[in-house]
């Protein structure tokens, strides 16, 4: 029997599509990637920074969610937007390292609640981070603790409104004098966008499509 769609099992026999490690290359400015350019041709590629998220997909009996974070306002760089825990790659660190780090330092959520699944497309943002997604799932209950420095909130969205295609826009905003194009998707109050709605828009590539 099928496991029931979106639920762990399901997503666990859909891990395979996932790339098993990061590309060898993955931050090499000419590797092939996803990113802000595949909605913009001819956007000029800067600096790949490294950089890691992790996409924690709830495990919950109900159906599985995505763990996201509200970036606090008080920050200099997207201040207030939707995103997953996540953050610079330190020297000597594997993305993995970087993500769990991260997804502890920002929201305290524990490793020995993360199981990882696999990793998506290196995401090229147009700011210069070159960005390397890994998916895991995080078993429930947990409680977080929230570093207000960063993290507004925190939230949780149905994987199966994520991975539905007809929630997937393309918006538009001028930036620098030019017309910018990104995937969105509207949760509620919740505006999801930019990178974010980029890498959700890539797992849905490689387990839903």
């Amino acid at each position: 029997m099928n496991p029931q769609k979106f639920s762990r099992d399901d997503v666990i026999e859909r891990a395979a599509r996932l790339l098993p490690a990061p590309p060898g290359d993955a931050f090499h400015p000419a590797a092939p990637r996803h990113g802000d350019h595949v909605l913009n041709a001819g956007l000029a590629e800067a600096a790949a920074r490294p950089a890691a998220v992790l996409v924690p997909m709830v495990a919950h009996a109900r159906g599985l969610t995505i763990l996201l974070t509200q970036r606090a306002a008080a920050l200099r760089d997207h201040s207030g937007q939707i995103a997953f825990p996540g953050g610079k790659i330190d020297a000597g660190e594997t993305p993995l390292a970087a993500a769990l780090r991260e997804a502890f330092e920002e929201i305290g959520l524990g490793r020995h609640q993360i199981t990882p699944l696999g990793y998506l497309d290196p995401y090229q943002t147009g700011t210069g981070f070159r960005i390397q997604p890994v998916v895991a799932l995080v078993a429930p209950p947990f409680t977080l603790a929230l570093d207000q420095r960063e993290v507004e909130s925190a939230f949780e969205v149905p994987l199966a409104f994520l991975m539905d295609i007809a929630n997937h826009q393309r918006h538009s905003r001028h930036w620098n004098g030019a017309e910018r194009f990104y995937y969105a998707m509207t949760h509620g109050e919740r505006y999801i966008w930019g990178a974010t709605a980029g890498i959700l828009r890539n797992l849905y590539e490689r387990l839903y499509s």
